[in-house]
């Protein structure tokens, strides 16, 4: 019933997206009194609930456009089937990113190790994920081992030796102001040498200096592929649902920065921001791979678009 979903983690993304389904239908059903047809007041308004739910403006008015069509295609739509109606249109939205069906915590057979940069302000739960993201992997059996590459702040190399230390992954670090890319270069190393199925490693994310930020990463890149030619095999920017439309600028940003291949969206138990997630999707043509709902290990979810909008959309 929950395809890759135990009931434990479909109870923990309903409880994950309560906040933004109970302030999403809440303004629905306010919208819907006394209507019995899906009219332009009704579309109005619903463009209105779903740009103040951070689906964004471009998104929003997609959906809308989508939702106007089958109204003049089938005359005898009601009011009282717009959820199925939204339900499906943002499931199809989400399906033209996310087509892919990610394996739970797998990586391809043919990269090992698997080497993932992971990008993102500070502030957006990106350690708190990678520290996550190691426990998940070493729970499938999976050997890993982290890059402290964001010596720019202490706390950040400190954060990660703590992860690494409660999560049995070892953590290859040189502490703070030390090159990144010479960090990220004897992590790579000591995972081949190690025999890892997983090298995750961190960088800084200073947004303000977008210049030094990106030569950065590009030389990142450049010094790990000196000991694997095609590292990174994926680029994992971290967003934190809860700070809504300045996700999307974070994500211009980075986008802007590197080659960004996939998203993490961490924080969104914590608000009614959800929608964001169909927005940034949907805008970034990047496919969504883990959001987080919460505070435990388990918490930290791969994104399954199917069962993401049954939560969001789940009536009581």
């Amino acid at each position: 019933m929950f395809g890759l979903f135990s009931k434990d983690k479909k109870e923990s993304l309903d409880k994950g997206l309560e906040k933004s389904k109970d302030n999403f239908f809440g303004k629905l059903g306010k919208a819907l009194v006394g209507k019995s047809t899906v009219d332009d007041e009704v579309l109005d308004n619903l463009e209105e609930i779903l740009v103040s739910s951070d689906v964004g403006v471009e998104t929003t008015l997609k959906i809308i456009e989508r939702i106007q069509q089958r109204v003049a295609r089938d005359k005898y739509l009601g009011a009282s089937e717009l959820d199925r109606i939204l339900k499906e249109e943002v499931a199809s939205l989400l399906s033209e990113t996310n087509s892919k069906e990610i394996q739970e915590f797998e990586t391809p057979a043919d990269k090992k190790p698997y080497v993932i940069m992971v990008v993102g302000v500070n502030g957006v739960g990106k350690t708190t994920t990678i520290g996550k993201l190691s426990a998940q992997f070493k729970k499938k059996g999976k050997n890993v081992l982290l890059g402290a590459a964001d010596t720019f702040r202490a706390a950040a190399v400190d954060q990660l030796k703590l992860w690494g230390e409660r999560v049995g992954v070892p953590v290859i670090a040189k502490g703070m102001n030390t090159d990144p890319s010479a960090v990220a270069f004897d992590a790579v190393k000591a995972g081949v040498d190690q025999n890892a199925d997983v090298i995750i490693i961190d960088t800084a994310g200073r947004l303000h200096t977008k210049i030094n930020l990106m030569a950065e990463l590009t030389k990142i890149k450049r010094v790990m592929q000196k000991v694997i030619p095609d590292a990174p095999h994926e680029v994992l920017l971290v967003l934190d649902g809860s700070t809504g439309q300045n996700a999307v600028i974070q994500a211009r940003e980075f986008t802007k920065a590197t080659e960004v291949t996939a998203l993490a969206i961490t924080k969104l138990d914590g608000t009614a921001k959800g929608g964001v997630v169909i927005g940034i999707s949907d805008e970034f043509k990047i496919p969504v791979k883990y959001i987080g709902v919460g505070e435990k290990v388990d918490d930290l979810q791969i994104f399954d678009k199917n069962e993401f909008v049954d939560s969001l959309f789940k009536r009581n």
